[in-house]
């Protein structure tokens, strides 16, 4: 049987305080694929990022559930700001604001063209669902201003003392990386453990990202999810 591309219609819809089990991704067997289907429910986000999980796909597919082997993250006494991005930062070349615009934020990053990649995953059912999310208090962004216009941002999900890092964006050099430098100085300073940054890229890598394997990412993510 073939499933319905996006959100599935006919699968109920999960609120913030409903939980879905998905397979456990320790025991999958693909390297990233744990589960195809469902819908973007806000139970169903927040019940795939506490189990390890997010949605990743294109238009014309189905909703593609991933937990990949290894995962990258970026811990607290790892995240690196170079001389640079410091100076930068220190002169205050970007006015750095949190959750003023997470709309603006994720559409913008919808539209950035990223190398080897024919279209965005960020589709508009996504764009939805993560709307409602930051709604919830649950999705977050950080936006980077030059002369009150949107030079570049991030955004991503925290639940407790874990933050999802989804996407990023910049239409002015720098912007994405002050953006998201400073929203990861403010979170690990309010007791984050750790931003997932989910595939390794050299980008991340030399913000401080490193790999981890998937089942040492499980077992921090719980531990972190139980405090």
């Amino acid at each position: 049987m073939s499933l319905p591309n996006g959100p599935d219609p006919d699968f109920p819809f999960l609120d913030e305080n409903e939980r879905f089990q998905f397979p456990n991704p320790v025991e999958a067997e693909h390297n990233s694929i744990i589960a195809w289907g469902g819908n973007l429910s806000p139970g169903m986000l927040l019940s795939a990022y506490e189990q390890g999980i997010f949605p990743w796909y294109s238009n014309g597919e189905p909703i593609i559930w991933h937990s990949p082997d290894p995962r990258f993250i970026i811990f607290p006494e790892k995240l690196h700001i170079s001389g640079s991005m410091k100076k930068i930062l220190k002169q205050g070349r970007f006015n750095i604001t949190f959750d003023r615009d997470f709309p603006g934020v994720i559409k913008a990053c919808s539209k950035i063209k990223r190398r080897g990649q024919g279209g965005t995953w960020i589709t508009g059912d996504m764009i939805n669902a993560y709307n409602e999310l930051h709604h919830l208090g649950m999705a977050r962004s950080a936006e980077a201003y030059i002369e009150g216009e949107l030079a570049g941002g991030c955004y991503g999900i925290r639940i407790g003392k874990a933050f999802f890092g989804e996407s990023m964006f910049a239409k002015k050099p720098n912007a994405s990386k002050a953006a998201f430098l400073t929203l990861a100085r403010f979170l690990f300073s309010d007791g984050v453990r750790f931003i997932d940054c989910q595939q390794p890229t050299r980008h991340m890598e030399s913000l401080g990202g490193e790999k981890i394997s998937r089942v040492d990412f499980i077992t921090l993510l719980k531990e972190t999810l139980s405090q």
